[in-house]
């Protein structure tokens, strides 16, 4: 083509050009030589011209080849989609976007690219595409849902809510988007307040490749298989098109005791029975470790065998050949074994039918040497998202990571507790168990609070890495102190008696005023303490219903039985004796007292100012203190524990240490006489008759013991 262009143009000679321009030029009488510089200038014009129409032509076959590259690589990426190629679909679609101007086809790979890191857990990378997509206008809302999924999974969680929103303005009784919504507000205040679970990355059982899914052999603590997906003499150089990764093999590893560290994974076979040339990883190992069922994802160009189960049994340190488990058809999933603590259970992840929406949690009971058909879980389990990765602890309680119940973005792991009726609880393990990344694959130790291992591919992992987990025992403590109300002073010598709902009954020795207490959960106290010349106090507490460990500190408070105890907010109306409610109230911490020291009888006494006869302050105090003790009867106090005595002015009030705290006029010891009180100024005066008018009792007796009658006792 550009030849056939380039002899057209010589089709007319120089010569004759130069003839034609130089008629024209001699008609204006120009000179020679200037028609010879006319004539070079022309022939340079020319020549340059066909410089630049070459260039032109060469750059258009340029952009047409790269316009064919680009749309064949389109082609091809959304092949790999059609395949479930997640990896192979990302690369081929990020070398066609940065040549494909179609603004059609760049909106749709924006898409299939967010899909893909979506699927591979590259929530970061994921969330930028779907935001490309949505500005390209996505004509599938779910593309704002998936962004803001992936938002929150990267704790962007602000930007994360304005997609939420944005997609529930559309759809405002989606159920996963109402959860993610949710997420946003309480995720961060789980970071804040973690669990009690210790969580820790196991660098020896990771590697820069995917690690994931160990399984504990018979529960013990020293030995486990994992799933890898690092380079073997297996699995070679040769990558997956859906990860990326080496196909996966199973590899066994030891605890060692003098290094306290596992030891580096082996193969658990290289002889091509169980590691093969296609896919193998999750395995789970019955309780008396005699059986490994196991995934596998097998390849035949001819037809889509998805992923099966496969089982083979140890003997004699050897496994046999793997059997394919016909839990379904060949084009559908079964993966992600788990045994139930008796081995007559099988649980696994499938997309079979009759499930409730992407991956389902299913579970088959064994039936001789095989087990019977599969029985979805129920949607207490299963949500219209992915419920992948069973496994169950050795109480029974089943473990399970979810895209869809409410967590913190990614898989998270829940913890599934049925009732006696069959009605599973449903909890989510939280911070630190869980993550912003992917968090699956969880196996357990047999003991009595959960120890074991799971996989996650969050914050400081080089992919798919193993961490440990342990939840402590909840812990409760107590420790008191006991003091002397009056001095404020800890007291030596003070015992203690403890009673409990679960039987607990004991006596302790305070040493120099303080005790301490191991407690039991789910079990309510009672906390007295006592001493010769003072009065009992106690104290409750309990730690029932609580779901962490607990340090509690109680002050115990004796006051002494050699003086006067004031009952605080004792009052009248003015030459009146009738009680108010507020007054009653306060005598309820009377009647507290009488029944915290049932051998004590004593004395209620009230007291008046000086102002007034001294008859009728006599008068209105006794009717006080019998109003006084009348209640305490009322309440239940036996009439012959309390005597009623009215004192008048007669017994003017001695400052106490407390008092002399509370008014700085007033010193300790101080007797707040008639005399006393008019040398004081008169604000100071009406304090001080204030604190005259009160209603105080002491301790008569401290070993009374009820008499009962045979009606009593009846």
């Amino acid at each position: 083509m550009p030849g056939f262009f380039i002899s057209n143009r010589h089709s007319l000679s120089p010569r004759d050009k130069n003839q034609r321009v130089g008629y024209f030029i001699s008609e204006i009488c120009v000179s020679s030589y200037v028609q010879n510089m006319l004539t070079l200038a022309f022939n340079q014009l020319l020549f340059m011209k066909r410089i630049l129409l070459t260039r032109l032509v060469l750059l258009g076959l340029v952009f047409i080849l790269g316009a064919c590259t680009s749309q064949k690589m389109y082609r091809s990426g959304m092949t790999s989609v059609e395949m479930g190629e997640y990896y192979r679909s990302a690369e081929k679609f990020r070398k066609a976007y940065r040549k494909d101007n179609n603004p059609q086809h760049r909106m749709e790979m924006a898409f299939q690219l967010a899909e893909a890191y979506r699927k591979l857990g590259d929530y970061g990378r994921a969330s930028i595409w779907y935001k490309n997509a949505i500005r390209r206008n996505y004509p599938d809302p779910k593309a704002m849902l998936y962004c803001a999924e992936c938002l929150r999974a990267y704790q962007n969680f602000e930007e994360a809510k304005i997609y939420y929103q944005q997609y529930l303005e559309q759809f405002p009784d989606d159920q996963q988007a109402q959860n993610g919504l949710a997420a946003c507000t309480y995720v961060p205040e789980w970071e804040e307040n973690p669990s009690r679970y210790i969580v820790a990355p196991v660098k020896e059982l990771s590697s820069k490749f995917s690690d994931y899914s160990p399984a504990f052999i018979a529960g013990r603590d020293n030995e486990l298989i994992l799933s890898s997906m690092r380079e073997s003499d297996i699995s070679g150089k040769r990558t997956s098109a859906i990860t990326g990764q080496h196909f996966g093999d199973l590899y066994r590893s030891e605890f060692q005791l003098q290094k306290q560290k596992w030891s580096e994974p082996e193969l658990i076979d290289d002889s091509g029975i169980i590691n093969t040339e296609e896919d193998e990883g999750a395995p789970a190992i019955s309780p008396n470790g005699d059986l490994m069922v196991f995934t596998r994802c097998r390849f035949d160009k001819t037809k889509d065998l998805g992923a099966s189960l496969f089982a083979a049994r140890m003997s004699r340190g050897n496994w046999s050949e793997p059997v394919l488990l016909p839990l379904t058809s060949d084009s559908l999933v079964a993966a992600h074994p788990a045994f139930s603590p008796d081995g007559n259970t099988l649980y696994f992840t499938s997309n079979k039918s009759g499930g409730y929406g992407g991956y389902d949690i299913w579970m088959a009971t064994r039936e001789g040497s095989t087990f019977g058909k599969p029985v979805n879980l129920g949607k207490e389990i299963n949500t219209p998202g992915d419920e992948m990765f069973p496994s169950v602890d050795w109480e029974g309680n089943l473990y399970f990571s979810s895209d869809y119940h409410p967590g913190m973005g990614g898989l998270d792991i829940f913890k599934a507790t049925k009732d006696e009726d069959g009605k599973w609880t449903i909890e989510n393990l939280q911070v630190p168990v869980n993550s912003s990344g992917d968090d699956f694959g969880m196996t357990f130790i047999h003991e009595e609070n959960p120890r074991g291992l799971f996989s996650s591919n969050r914050k400081g992992s080089r992919s798919d890495d193993i961490y440990s987990f342990y939840l402590p025992p909840k812990v409760y403590r107590i420790t008191g102190e006991i003091f002397d109300k009056e001095t404020g002073q800890r007291i030596d010598g003070a015992r203690v008696r403890v009673i409990a709902t679960d039987g607990t009954n004991l006596r302790m020795r305070a040493t120099d005023g303080k005790f301490q207490l191991k407690l039991n959960p789910e079990t309510e106290y009672v906390f007295a303490a006592y001493r010769d010349g003072y009065l009992n106090d106690k104290i409750r507490e309990n730690t029932i219903g609580l779901t962490d460990s607990k340090d509690f500190h109680v002050n115990l408070y004796l006051t002494p039985t050699d003086a006067p105890i004031k009952v605080e907010n004792i009052s009248y109306a003015f030459g009146a004796w009738e009680l108010n409610e507020a007054s009653k109230h306060s005598l309820d911490s009377v009647v507290q007292i009488l029944e915290t020291n049932p051998t004590i009888t004593i004395e209620l006494m009230s007291h008046t100012d000086h102002v007034g006869s001294d008859k009728f302050n006599f008068d209105l105090s006794q009717k006080r203190a019998q109003a006084a003790v009348d209640y305490l009867i009322e309440r239940g106090i036996n009439p012959d524990r309390l005597v009623a005595k009215g004192y008048g002015e007669t017994w003017p009030k001695k400052i106490t240490r407390e008092l002399a705290r509370q008014y700085d006029f007033l010193k300790r010891n101080d007797e707040l006489t008639e005399e006393f009180i008019n040398r004081l100024t008169p604000e100071q005066q009406e304090i001080a008759k204030s604190i005259n008018r009160r209603t105080e009792f002491r301790v008569l007796s401290t070993d009374y013991h009820e008499k009962f009658t045979p009606e009593t006792e009846k």
